[in-house]
C-alpha cells in the first residue's frame, strides 16, 4: 500500500483532498496552524514585537495591530512577509534570528490581535479636529492630502497608534521621535552649519532638510562634523493646552484611520 501511494504522488495522481489541502496552503500559510501554534506565536511575539507594538498590539513605536485589517498587509501572505524581510524605509526590521515555522506562528498570533475593539475615548473628536485646525498643524502634518510634509503624514495615526503614544507626543513629543525624523546638525569645511531631519543617509552621502524647508546633499568625507541629536524634535510640546483640550485632540487624531 505505502508503495501503491508514492507511486500514485510520484505520477501526480494525488489525491483530491490532498491537492485541495496543498493549494490551502498555498494560497494562505497560515491554514494548517492551530491553537499550539498561536500559543508559541503569542510567546514568540512577546519576546521579539511587544517592545514597539505593545503586548495587546495596540502600537507605540511600532504600528497598531490591533485590527482585523493591516494596512500593509491585506492577507497572510503578505503579513508573513512583512514579518520576515520588514519593510524597507521604515523602523520595521527583517526578522532573522526566528525559524519560518516560529515566524508563521508569530503571524497567526498577530491575527487574533485584529479582533480587538477601537478604545474607547472620553474626548470629542469633532472639537479635537477644530483645534487640530486652530493650533496650525497642519503647517507640519498631512491628513488626507491637505497639509504640509515637514512631519509624519496623520492620515491613518490612529491604526498605527494607540491613544497612550498620541498623548505622550503631544504633551512630550521628544519621547517619541520617528526614526525617520531623527534631528541631525552638519558642519561644512567652510564653515557653514546645517541643521535638520535627516532624510536619507548611505554610507558616503547624507540628505538633511533644515528649519527653512531647504534640502542639502552632503558628501561625509567633506563634512568637519556630523552629530545625530537624539531626543531633538521640531515637533512643539502642548503641555500647556488644558487637559481637555489634549484628550479631544487625541480623540481626533484616534479617528484618522485611513478611512476616505
Amino acid at each position: 500500500m505505502a508503495a501503491l501511494i508514492i507511486t500514485v504522488v510520484a505520477l501526480g495522481l494525488a489525491a483530491p483532498g490532498l491537492i485541495r489541502a496543498q493549494d490551502a496552503a498555498a494560497e494562505d500559510p497560515l491554514a494548517g496552524l492551530g491553537a499550539e501554534d498561536v500559543a508559541a506565536g503569542k510567546v514568540l511575539y512577546e519576546g521579539h514585537c511587544a517592545a514597539c507594538h505593545a503586548p495587546d498590539g495596540s502600537g507605540g513605536r511600532g504600528a497598531s495591530l490591533a485590527h482585523p485589517q493591516l494596512r500593509r498587509a491585506a492577507d497572510n501572505r503578505a503579513l508573513v512577509r512583512v514579518i520576515r524581510s520588514g519593510i524597507r524605509g521604515t523602523e520595521m526590521p527583517a526578522t532573522w534570528q526566528m525559524s519560518e515555522r516560529e515566524i508563521l506562528r508569530v503571524a497567526a498570533y498577530v491575527r487574533t490581535l485584529g479582533r480587538k475593539r477601537a478604545e474607547s475615548l472620553p474626548g470629542d473628536a469633532a472639537r479635537g479636529r477644530r483645534l487640530y485646525v486652530s493650533n496650525g498643524c497642519s503647517g507640519c502634518h498631512i491628513v488626507r492630502g491637505e497639509g504640509a510634509g515637514a512631519g509624519p503624514e496623520l492620515t491613518d495615526v490612529g491604526a498605527r497608534r494607540n491613544a497612550a503614544y498620541l498623548r505622550e507626543s503631544l504633551i512630550a513629543p521628544d519621547k517619541a521621535v520617528p526614526e525617520r525624523f531623527l534631528l541631525v546638525t552638519a558642519a561644512t569645511a567652510d564653515g557653514r552649519r546645517i541643521e535638520g531631519v535627516r532624510l536619507n543617509e548611505d554610507p558616503f552621502t547624507i540628505q538633511i532638510r533644515d528649519g527653512a524647508n531647504r534640502f542639502h546633499s552632503l558628501r561625509k568625507l567633506e563634512l568637519a562634523e556630523l552629530k545625530r541629536l537624539p531626543g531633538r524634535t521640531t515637533m512643539p510640546a502642548y503641555a500647556h493646552l488644558p487637559p481637555a483640550d489634549i484628550e479631544d485632540l487625541v480623540a481626533y487624531l484616534a479617528s484618522l484611520r485611513g478611512e476616505p
